[in-house]
């Protein structure tokens, strides 16, 4: 899900991460969500028979590639470090472990990572209500996480634990890519998957020897939409969104995400549905309620006028 970030010392940090998400926004995020969601169905089938470090060499270069066709290059590598190698890497390795609606579930946490990370280095005054709505999103996420965590599985903690780190690092890049606000979603994009997938090439190329891979069809046309669709043409919608209602609205879609993984997971992989995943979706959503403050905004403003 995700990711991007900005150019240090370019613009000074504008005032836009409090901004309110409007309805075309809330569309952009619940067509991301989709997006990003599919991403982890597409990552289960391709990683059968693509290694990892492999599998984030074909998405970024793909991904990078088609946004050329949008953008010219510009100079921000260092996001392509935060904002993809690493949680790319790290969820394509976690999901060799955990199935693909976990991994969507543990990377929702993301919104609370670039909450905590903007108050910690800017110093943004995190408001009651919206603190509620973050605590209300993890206890949803805890909800869905706590049936398969019970049974105490190493390998599964290992890839949990990769999937945090890789929800953190996608917070801290959505923290610093307000710097870039200056330039198009789609330079930003380009730049940093390019760059990305030319830091992974030497691993890639060492650990997984690509050439002696052969993939069949159906991991070919996993790879490609999750290059294509759930990458490159995702951050294009993850940028805009970002641009025009600040990282912190645009970080609520990994609490839509989990939905669209759990239900692709369902339907295509055939991964089980239980109660607790209906009922950590309907706390996740009310955390997105809170967190976005309109629907208490109104509530206020009808109380003051009676």
């Amino acid at each position: 899900m995700p990711t991007l970030m900005p150019e240090p010392g370019a613009n000074p940090m504008p005032p836009s991460t409090q901004q309110s998400m409007t309805p075309a926004d809330w569309l952009l995020l619940g067509i991301l969500s989709i997006l990003w969601g599919g991403s982890f169905l597409f990552i289960a089938v391709a990683v059968r028979e693509v290694p990892p470090l492999t599998l984030v060499l074909v998405r970024t270069l793909i991904g990078g590639l088609m946004l050329l066709a949008v953008a010219r290059l510009g100079g921000q590598a260092l996001l392509g470090v935060v904002g993809n190698l690493i949680p790319f890497s790290l969820i394509s390795f976690g999901q060799t472990l955990i199935p693909s609606g976990l991994t969507a579930i543990l990377n929702a946490t993301t919104p609370l990572w670039t909450v905590v990370l903007l108050w910690l280095i800017r110093g943004e005054r995190i408001g009651t209500v919206k603190l509620a709505g973050l605590f209300l999103g993890v206890a949803g996420v805890a909800l869905l996480l706590a049936p398969k965590v019970a049974g105490g599985e190493q390998a599964r903690l290992v890839g949990a634990l990769a999937i945090l780190g890789a929800a953190l690092s996608y917070g801290t890049a959505g923290v610093w890519a307000v710097r870039f606000k200056h330039l198009p979603p789609a330079v930003i994009s380009a730049v940093t998957l390019l760059a990305t997938a030319a830091m992974v090439t030497p691993a890639s190329l060492i650990l997984d020897r690509p050439w002696t891979l052969s993939p069949g069809l159906e991991a070919i046309a996993a790879l490609l939409a999750l290059s294509l669709v759930s990458t490159g043409f995702a951050y294009l919608l993850f940028y805009r969104i970002m641009n025009r209602a600040g990282p912190t609205n645009a970080s609520l879609v990994t609490f839509l995400v989990p939905v669209s993984a759990i239900l692709l997971g369902a339907l295509v992989l055939g991964e089980r549905l239980d109660w607790t995943a209906f009922a950590g979706m309907a706390v996740i959503f009310a955390g997105l309620a809170a967190i976005d403050g309109r629907l208490f905004r109104r509530r206020t403003g009808v109380a003051r006028a009676m």
